[in-house]
């Protein structure tokens, strides 16, 4: 059956049994709420997963349950970036709700993971508040540095990224960062850094070369001045913490 067939058949099974998609004015509104940061709101207009309304895109009803969950956690996703949570940290939750959401073996996990996942969302936006009012230079420059984190980053190449000159591309950046384009960046870095040493293995040798350090002692020294203590440090305060959670 061809595409056309297909729609037909689709259209004539939704009318003659009402079947409805969720109104579309409703549906923006509640990715707004969670761009917007506003919890109250997001639990207002929160539609849990297998009600009416919902499309049908398997056959198998926990795969249909999974691909709808997907499909809004793409959604969510690119609604948080536009709204100016960064984009890496954007992904990377994406990356880590659709991991778990493969995982589920049961509805009841699903709904718990759509509702968590939705949540976890409004808090990030809740924190990136500042970051809403970046210019789209600045935004673009920002999402050029996530990007090459690990590779050499030259003020000229995120001018020609931004579409702005070099010097307008400095004083604008530290307007509304409040940093330095360098400072920003070996911040940055180090943000990576704990999240290797947190969650894996690597030693600090590998990290400084993953995220373009000249030196590991660099890479140690740079992180004990922005942090207070060391690697090593840092990293088995933090496995003590995960134990003890555990």
């Amino acid at each position: 059956m061809g595409i056309k067939d297909e729609l037909a058949k689709t259209e004539f099974y939704n009318r003659e049994y009402s079947l409805n998609h969720i109104p579309y004015d409703k549906e923006m509104a509640f990715y707004q709420s969670i761009r917007n940061g506003d919890m109250e709101e997001m639990h207002r207009l929160f539609t849990p997963l297998c009600v009416e309304g919902f499309g049908k895109l398997s056959e198998n009803p926990l795969r249909n349950l999974k691909y709808h969950l997907i499909i809004t956690v793409a959604f969510i996703t690119r609604y948080c970036i536009e709204g100016g949570l960064e984009m890496e940290a954007a992904y990377n939750l994406s990356d880590i709700y659709i991991r778990k959401i493969d995982t589920c073996n049961s509805e009841e996990e699903l709904h718990s993971a759509h509702k968590e996942l939705c949540e976890a969302y409004v808090r990030r936006m809740q924190k990136s508040k500042p970051i809403m009012r970046y210019s789209r230079p600045i935004q673009l420059s920002i999402d050029y540095i996530y990007d090459n984190l690990h590779n050499k980053i030259l003020l000229s190449d995120m001018a020609d990224y931004a579409g702005i000159s070099e010097s307008y591309l400095s004083k604008l950046f530290l307007k509304e960062t409040g940093q330095n384009v360098s400072a920003y960046i070996i911040n940055k870095r180090i943000d990576a850094a704990k999240n290797l040493l947190v969650y894996t293995e690597y030693s600090t040798s590998d990290i400084s070369n993953f995220l373009n350090f000249s030196s590991e002692s660099h890479f140690i020294a740079t992180f004990r001045k922005l942090t207070g203590i060391t690697p090593k440090k840092f990293r088995l305060y933090n496995f003590r913490q995960r134990v003890t959670e555990e």
